[in-house]
């Protein structure tokens, strides 16, 4: 079974206006993630940044769904390989996927098709399950990113650079979209109503 996503509440029943309206979201959702890429600091010792990317990816999925999710990210990767400085700290360039934090950028598109495809099978629905979902899909997108840097640093170094010292800040972004969305849709729901 298939729940409707946070966006579906919102969505035009013409065919016209459904694609004027998902075009919009679409972009909206790619500039969040761009607005969110900002906010970053560096550990001394990882060569990746820690940003707001992660929650705005996993937020777009929530809130789109998983193709909606991920058609966004791979929007806001094309908007940042283009030379739009929309990456972390304001960077851009397609050299970003050869470099050390690549993996995390192309690891961004699965963490978000994932958080939608769990908004969309019901797991949204009360906080422990959508906290474990929304853990699974953020550690898919440091699978990626984890191998990618081993090429970088070497096996031994990826895990204790590239995923040990993000997981705490993680953990607080995904406690607060678990418990944040179910607000949203509870007013969603408030308003369909009305």
């Amino acid at each position: 079974m298939r729940y409707p996503v946070y966006i579906d509440n919102y969505r035009p029943a013409t065919r016209a206006g459904s694609l004027t309206f998902d075009l919009l979201v679409l972009v909206s959702s790619s500039l969040l993630i761009a607005a969110l890429s900002q906010l970053e600091f560096f550990v001394p010792f990882s060569p990746v940044p820690v940003t707001g990317q992660t929650f705005a990816v996993l937020a777009v999925g929530l809130l789109l769904g998983s193709t909606g999710g991920a058609s966004a990210v791979l929007l806001y990767l094309a908007e940042g390989s283009m030379g739009l400085p929309f990456f972390a700290g304001g960077s851009a360039g397609v050299h970003h996927f050869i470099g050390p934090t690549g993996g995390y950028l192309l690891g961004f598109v699965g963490a978000a098709y994932l958080a939608g495809l769990f908004s969309e099978i019901g797991f949204t629905r009360n906080f422990p399950v959508m906290f474990a979902a929304l853990s699974l899909a953020d550690l898919s997108l440091y699978i990626f990113g984890v191998l990618w840097l081993s090429s970088f640093v070497g096996r031994e170094h990826a895990v204790q650079l590239g995923f040990f010292p993000f997981i705490f800040g993680d953990l607080v972004k995904i406690l607060l979209l678990s418990l944040s969305f179910p607000l949203f849709r509870k007013s969603a729901v408030a308003e369909e109503r009305t």
